[in-house]
């Protein structure tokens, strides 16, 4: 046993026995003289966060809690005998309790036996990495209170926005600030077009830059920090100071994941296709059914390294509230770095993406049609898990294709691409279930192979606002315009008044597949769950129709159901059996548990970021800034939505800016 600690009391000792850092120690000088870490950072604490130091931790953790209202004391600190530091405790400064005193006048206790905290620990990259945390106080904070800590005292005002990159000491500071809480290395500039003199360059470390495309990046980021004060971005550089992964996501970006995050397909399409641009994009579904782009990244090569430190990026950024399922392609790497930063997340992979690649693993086969048809209905027509397994292993005897590699492995990943294994996961639509969907790219029509990265950086902002107008056309078309209803049913009426028109012409169909549903009829009951089989007639192959049975469970006490072909959970809205169960019950609206939030159209969604930083110190230029923009965005929000409230706002900005003309200000 090599590993002692130096602070074995419990953080509810008296200050003489703790290790408290202030102003006089070797950590807060190196701050306070180089002033390389400075600004506010409104993002929180969060388990797998890593710096470069113990001092990184500390100085990290002091700028949130000075924004947040309190001060920070460590707590314990673990050294091994070589006298190495390798684990550490920082609390509270109101964390436990004072010794008791028998002075005559004792210090009255300020101490509230606070459990907030974090802890980190010294990994074996030899970066420190936080374990626990605990955000809660048991005590009042409030960062307007103007209350004086000691932990405070080196941290300047600074500010979250420098981008100006001139001199190598500004490049620090970036780094510095936007990386400490995510993985990344060494130090130096963004400019990553020319490598050491002499040396050959290894550009699996670094991205493959052309000329004039590092000042392209930094343009486009100085342009977007300028435009959007909580535009997030952060940079990873390897040990020469080259630009290897960035990652970045604007405010609209930022907050449309807290209204869409319970399913992300993450693309690595530019990456696999070595594309000259190698972006990953983090895409969701909005209420309208579209694309909406939760993030964006650029990585250096396809290794578990930076698709970890690209997924903790976003993690950091979405305040390490990771989604319920994440769809990507078949890739191993993939796998491995999902597993690691996403651990509690389900893991799928893109059904479309695997059947794209069919015939290119067996289009040379004498018989590929047959191989092609027989995996199409073992994956598209199985209700059960034992028909997929027979119908499995039906193909791979049949053909003598048993032994085939990459069928091996697509066997072995069954249950996160197959869709009878996927019903239990919710998927938005996001998941293609039928032969004849495929997933399109965000950036599908603004990046193909051959696009330079400063092109792509140009078309970018056309890109989102494409997306953004279609995303607004649709709000003025669900709200604005009459629905025409295709039938009488109370099931679409009901919705009607509530989804959006996209979501409400897909659920039509369904509505519209109740007549194909012939037979519906109770088979047994268990307790108050009551199981009946809906008997569908379909369209097979040409005009041969074929009868299918679906199983669907249905608890009228708890107006639970529950139907075999899983739509609610892959598509988000019941099914035409569903329906029809619910139909023959008497029941005349869907029950609420089945009515989501996500596809409403009565719900206000405005991109406005809000942090937890209450705090505004008007003494301070920047501060000012960020306050007045938030609050002209929201007026921009709301001025938008119709042409009575455009000229309203229109109108009191004008007399606004009049007023401000007027006011006399002398230090101007």
């Amino acid at each position: 046993m090599d590993e002692v600690s130096l602070n074995t009391e419990p953080a509810g000792q008296d200050d003489a026995d703790e290790f408290e850092i202030e102003g006089d120690c070797a950590m807060t000088d190196f701050i306070s003289q180089t002033g390389i870490i400075q600004g506010e950072n409104p993002l929180p604490p969060v388990v797998g966060m890593e710096f470069d130091s113990y001092e990184d931790v500390y100085y990290f953790y002091n700028c949130y809690a000075k924004q947040q209202g309190f001060g920070v004391r460590v707590s314990n600190t673990w050294y091994r005998k070589s006298k190495e530091r390798y684990r550490g405790k920082l609390s509270c400064s109101s964390a436990g309790f004072k010794k008791k005193s028998e002075a005559n006048r004792p210090r009255p206790e300020t101490r509230t036996g606070c459990p907030a905290m974090i802890k980190f620990r010294l990994m074996d990259s030899n970066r420190w990495r936080v374990i626990e945390i605990e955000l809660e106080h048991n005590h009042l904070i409030s960062p307007a209170s103007g209350k004086f800590y000691k932990s405070h005292k080196a941290i300047g005002v600074g500010t979250k926005r420098a981008l100006q990159m001139d001199t190598s000491e500004d490049v620090q500071k970036i780094r510095l600030f936007r990386t400490v809480i995510v993985d990344s290395e060494g130090n130096g500039s963004m400019d990553g077009d020319e490598g050491e003199s002499g040396n050959r360059v290894d550009y699996s470390s670094q991205l493959k830059l052309k000329e004039g495309d590092a000042q392209a990046v930094q343009n486009h980021f100085s342009r977007l920090q300028l435009m959007d004060p909580n535009f997030f971005y952060v940079v990873d550089l390897n040990e020469k100071g080259c630009l290897r992964n960035l990652f970045w996501a604007d405010a609209r970006t930022r907050v449309a994941y807290s209204y869409f995050n319970d399913v992300v397909s993450i693309d690595t399409k530019c990456v696999e296709n070595k594309f000259e641009v190698p972006l990953v994009s983090f895409i969701g579904v909005n209420h309208h059914g579209q694309s909406v782009l939760l993030g964006c990244g650029l990585i250096a090569s396809e290794t578990v390294e930076s698709f970890t430190w690209l997924f903790r990026a976003w993690l950091t950024c979405i305040m390490g509230r990771p989604p319920q399922a994440i769809i990507t392609s078949q890739c191993r790497t993939l796998q491995t770095a999902i597993s690691d930063v996403f651990p509690r997340a389900s893991h799928c992979l893109c059904l479309s993406n695997i059947m794209q690649k069919v015939p290119e693993i067996f289009g040379g086969l004498f018989e590929y049609e047959a191989i092609k048809e027989s995996l199409s209905i073992a994956v598209y027509h199985s209700l059960r898990v034992e028909e997929f397994e027979a119908a499995w292993e039906d193909m791979v005897q049949h053909h003598g294709i048993r032994d085939h590699n990459w069928l091996q492995a697509l066997y072995e990943d069954r249950k996160r691409w197959v869709p009878v294994y996927l019903k239990d996961i919710f998927l938005a639509g996001m998941f293609p279930v039928q032969p004849s969907e495929v997933v399109s790219s965000f950036f599908e029509e603004f990046l193909d192979r051959d696009t330079p990265l400063k092109e792509f950086l140009d078309k970018y902002d056309q890109a989102l606002q494409t997306h953004h107008h279609l995303e607004a056309l649709a709000d003025l078309d669900s709200r604005n315009s009459s629905y025409t209803l295709e039938s009488r049913c109370y099931f679409e009426l009901q919705l009607s008044k509530l989804y959006t028109n996209d979501i409400l012409r897909k659920f039509e169909k369904e509505v519209e597949g109740m007549y194909s549903c012939f037979s519906t009829s109770q088979l047994n009951a268990d307790g108050p769950v009551k199981t009946y089989v809906v008997k569908e007639q379909t369209e097979s192959d040409g005009n041969r129709r074929e009868t299918k049975d679906y199983e669907v469970l249905y608890n009228p006490s708890e107006m639970e159901i529950l139907c075999i072909c899983g739509m609610f959970n892959l598509r988000g809205y019941l099914c035409r059996h569903a329906l029809s169960v619910l139909n023959q019950n008497g029941v005349e609206e869907i029950p609420a548990q089945y009515v989501l939030s996500r596809w409403r159209k009565d719900i206000e969604r405005n991109y406005i970021f809000y942090h937890s930083c209450s705090g505004i110190d008007i003494n301070n230029p920047v501060h000012r800034y960020d306050h007045l923009y938030k609050c002209i965005v929201q007026v921009v929000e709301e001025g938008r939505k119709s042409e009575g409230r455009y000229k309203v706002a229109l109108g009191a900005l004008d007399e606004m800016l009049k007023k401000l003309c007027l006011t006399e200000d002398p230090a101007l």
